[in-house]
């Protein structure tokens, strides 16, 4: 039997994401999910009709590859953009109220959100001199380009409720590499931004966020649909071997014990589960995996009458600071945010809950959980019923925190992976956590193994026509 081209292990959506780009220019791939479906974390679930997603609700975009996979995996149909409503504000908790945050430096100029002092200390920002540390964390970074105030009101409150992370122990060039790119490229943030913003606008690629008619669920479907790719499901790996010119990896499947020699392997797993599947092959690579921690998350789906909720929810929804709200991160208001979220007349608020800051959170029953959402909720958006309708998704291993020296570890790890022919390591451990940079990190992996193989035809393999000046600034950037 012929060598497989390429092998991936897992079938989440950086796994689907690489096996798409290399299906596409010819190669053969085969998907092993150990799971009974694809799609990792990423599910839409439909209850009494309601859409709620386990995950990932939405797809914040400004890359051409994720452009062009939308378009030519046949989703540009099933996208659905942002309702105009969801376009208005944004909010964060303050002084416990949810105050509108303000997204442009006028607006933010005159925000009661910000003291004189700290709209005076944002303004000096260009007069700041980069530190040259490359392992400064969150809050060191932040604090000293735009001061503490935008730390506490603005950051903190992303990075706990985005990232599930503890800004004053992550990585500021892992969590915020645009902003750490800004500063190495143009000495300041502000001139960065500029200097961006006029390349990006010879570009293609504008800012878009959207999701699809299903949910997000959808994407991955269709991804797993894609002709050329085999997905195998309830396939577990047990075993990497090397092999003179390739790989022998065995799974344990619903059919009894399998075996498949492959060119290339990308292991998309967890990082844990990749420790034990590469221990053996590399037990240093092993451990620097094993270092690297992740956060609890629960997620509170609660679906209830409009005339239930006294906030006009103009707005994509809100975040809150630590100071402000001991476990819960942040709300969605996902009925505001896409069409079809909720039955008419109705709406759906999304809570998020634990994090680094409240690990305690995954112990706690479902009753404790939909206690302490409404119990926030109750005074911040004025709910007058309690919801019809509760679903709870639970992560216990929910997202990477990108902790301590991030960025030395994950050099550490390029520097093994280089002395491993033929073997990748792809998930969200590496290159960021979001849709978008999954599947423009399985773009990535692609092209590295598609150089490797020159006789295959690469089709539309740079995503874009621009030139190189401003791709590098894209890459730079994002």
């Amino acid at each position: 039997m012929d060598k497989l081209d390429v092998l991936i292990v897992g079938g989440g959506i950086t796994g689907l994401a690489s096996a798409w780009w290399l299906a596409r220019s010819g190669m053969s791939v085969e998907v092993w999910e150990a799971d009974k479906r694809t799609g990792g974390k990423i599910m839409s679930n439909r209850q009494d009709g309601y859409l709620t997603e386990r995950a990932a609700s939405m797809v914040l975009n400004f890359r051409p590859e994720v452009v062009e996979m939308v378009r030519e995996a046949g989703l540009e149909s099933a996208k659905t953009g942002r309702l105009p409503a969801a376009e208005a504000r944004r909010y964060l908790l303050h002084q416990n109220c949810l105050r509108a945050l303000p997204m442009r430096m006028g607006a933010m100029m005159t925000s009661p959100l910000w003291s004189m002092r700290g709209k005076l200390r944002l303004l000096a920002e260009p007069f700041i001199f980069s530190s040259g540390r490359a392992d400064e964390s969150v809050s060191e970074f932040i604090t000293r380009r735009l001061g503490r105030e935008v730390l506490e009101k603005a950051i903190e409150p992303f990075v706990a409720g985005t990232l599930a992370a503890d800004p004053d122990q992550t990585c500021a060039a892992a969590a915020l590499p645009r902003l750490t790119a800004l500063e190495r490229r143009y000495g300041s943030l502000a001139a960065g931004v500029l200097v961006n913003r006029v390349l990006r606008r010879r570009t293609a690629c504008t800012t878009d966020t959207f999701s699809f008619h299903g949910g997000m669920g959808a994407l991955v479907e269709n991804l797993a649909r894609t002709p050329g790719i085999n997905v195998r499901t309830g396939y577990s790996v047990d075993e990497l071997v090397r092999e003179r010119d390739g790989w022998r990896v065995t799974a344990t499947t619903p059919h009894g014990q399998q075996t498949l020699s492959a060119r290339q392997v990308i292991v998309t797993t967890p990082a844990s589960v990749a420790a034990a599947l590469i221990d053996r092959v590399d037990n240093e690579l092993a451990e620097l995996l094993r270092g690297i921690g992740y956060a609890a998350v629960n997620v509170v789906h609660a679906g209830m009458a409009r005339d239930a909720v006294g906030h006009p929810l103009d707005g994509t929804g809100f975040l809150a600071p630590r100071g402000a709200s001991a476990v819960l991160t942040g709300n969605l208001w996902m009925s505001t945010l896409f069409p079809d979220r909720a039955p008419p007349g109705k709406v759906l608020l999304t809570s998020y809950l634990g994090g680094v800051r409240a690990p305690q959170v995954a112990d706690w029953d479902d009753n404790r959980l939909v206690d302490e959402t409404l119990r926030t909720l109750r005074p911040l958006v004025n709910l007058k019923a309690d919801p019809e309708m509760v679903r709870i998704d639970r992560h216990l291993e929910a997202l990477p925190v990108y902790h301590g020296a991030y960025q030395l570890r994950m050099q550490a790890i390029a520097a093994r992976l280089r002395q491993i022919h033929g073997l990748h390591l792809e998930a969200n451990y590496r290159g960021g956590v979001s849709v978008r940079d999954r599947l423009v990190r399985g773009h990535a992996v692609a092209n590295a193994i598609l150089a490797a193989h020159p006789s295959v035809e690469r089709k539309s393999r740079e995503g874009s026509g621009n030139s190189a000046e401003v791709v590098a600034l894209q890459q730079a950037t994002s």
